[in-house]
């Protein structure tokens, strides 16, 4: 995932988003059994299983009373770890389309030595559940996964049919199951709406609510291979020509090189409803650079948060490097990996010739990117869309303003809207200014946001499918 932007601690004084949330439904027990389960089961690349975790999932479903034929267990040929789940919940009406809840079950690896405590151990401390995944994305699938379960045990019988997709490879593994469902099954997915991870809600660093955000639009990643090739010689002969001098020269130079900044609805919807929440000098900012995208204070201020940095352009930064072959030896090879968030809608080629030109040394080579998201635009988010996350968010976190959100990461949302598959990023799931560490050390996620989160994709889920 990973995942979207997180606001500076500046909303402390509004007492309407400090509200207390609803009290939790009944059922958690049963819930963190689910969570505790999936959580524990590594699902990192390569050493992990997505299949092992689906299966389990598809033994509690099984257990809960859904039938054989409507639970799918897919694996991709020659890949036997990376399997996906897709659950089937029959709706009244074959006519009306589906509701499709996406989530992927793989995960960022994770060292135990690196830790604090075992990553692939679930342990609740000081009101925070931490362990890897325990936030990207297994909340959220687990949520899934007990959902059906509550609506089964009560049985809910809806308009529309729910289908439950969990996936491998958005993080990790050989294969992104979103993309490979998405085209070899893509009828048994196919839907009128999908919900994914990629937004939730914002506390700001005081644990207060901020806002709630819908994921509407995302940025395309690409990694760029920044190469330097030389003879290398012996060390005891230097030369100006050293392959690592280039590629660190070069990586300084896109390092000290920022993007213009660029606004799509995404982006200025975001800005424009938060800027009276957040109010103050970066309110105002706010209201500055919808009016001159060109103003470099209002960028300057709004850029010391490195979230509200990442939506407001494209971002190349380098995260990886290699070079030489003995220390006794001139380098013959350098390279470093510039991971690049592509704006929605600029071209990938037009990034390379930007970098090409910052760089500015034909000693290094940038060829085109490799793409592992295709291009593809995100569905208009309509009043069908937003009015039933506005309803429930509005019980159980009043005044609590929803807003869309231009997400910095990116999620397998692409995938199904390439497909003409209409996915959102929504969860209800509220995240620290950090993100709780999404991808990196000791990830966490507040105890209470997981469990408000599970109440209001219950809800939510609901309204999409009863909806005319």
């Amino acid at each position: 995932m990973v995942k979207f932007a997180g606001l500076l601690a500046l909303a402390a004084a509004l007492a309407a988003t400090t509200a207390r949330a609803e009290p939790p439904a009944p059922g958690l027990a049963a819930f963190r059994d689910v969570y505790k389960e999936l959580v524990e089961i590594d699902t990192s690349f390569p050493g992990g299983s997505c299949t092992r975790a689906a299966e389990r999932m598809a033994a509690r479903l099984k257990t809960a009373g859904f039938p054989e034929d409507d639970l799918h267990l897919l694996v991709p040929p020659d890949h036997p770890k990376d399997g996906d789940l897709v659950a089937v919940y029959p709706g009244r009406d074959t006519k009306a389309k589906a509701v499709l809840m996406l989530a992927h079950i793989d995960v960022v690896a994770a060292k135990r030595e690196d830790w604090t405590r075992d990553p692939f151990t679930l342990v609740e401390e000081n009101g925070y559940f931490y362990a890897r995944g325990s936030s990207d994305d297994k909340a959220q699938a687990a949520i899934w996964v007990d959902t059906l379960i509550r609506y089964r045990q009560e049985g809910y019988k809806p308009r529309r049919t729910l289908k439950m997709a969990l996936t491998c490879g958005e993080d990790s593994a050989a294969v992104n199951g979103a993309h490979w469902l998405s085209t070899e099954h893509r009828n048994l997915i196919d839907a009128g709406i999908a919900l994914n991870e990629g937004a939730g809600g914002q506390l700001d660093a005081q644990g207060k609510r901020v806002a709630h955000t819908v994921l509407a639009a995302e940025k395309n990643p690409a990694s760029f291979i920044f190469e330097v090739t030389n003879p290398g010689g012996h060390s005891s002969r230097p030369v100006p020509d050293n392959a690592i001098y280039h590629l660190v020269r070069a990586v300084d130079r896109v390092s000290r090189y920022e993007f213009p900044v660029q606004l799509n609805d995404a982006n200025r919807g975001y800005l424009s409803h938060m800027a009276s929440v957040v109010g103050g000098e970066t309110g105002k900012a706010m209201t500055d650079i919808l009016a001159d995208p060109t103003n470099v204070a209002a960028d300057a201020l709004l850029s010391r948060d490195p979230s509200l940095h990442a939506m407001l352009r494209t971002t190349c930064v380098a995260t990886m490097l290699e070079a030489g072959h003995a220390d006794n030896a001139l380098p013959q090879r350098a390279r470093a990996t510039i991971n690049c968030r592509i704006f929605p809608g600029v071209p990938v080629e037009e990034i390379r010739q930007t970098l090409i030109s910052v760089v500015n040394d034909p000693a290094v080579a940038i060829p085109p990117a490799s793409l592992h998201f295709p291009p593809a635009a995100a569905p208009p988010l309509t009043p069908q869309v937003l009015g039933p996350v506005e309803t429930v968010s509005a019980a159980l976190w009043p005044g609590v303003p929803v807003v869309p959100i231009l997400q910095a990461g990116a999620t397998d949302a692409t995938f199904l809207n390439a497909v003409g598959i209409p996915a959102f990023g929504i969860s209800g799931i509220f995240y620290d200014p950090d993100l709780g560490s999404i991808h990196g050390l000791n990830e966490r996620l507040r105890v209470t946001s997981l469990y408000e989160g599970r109440e209001f994709l219950y809800r939510l889920v609901k309204l999409y499918a009863d909806q005319k």
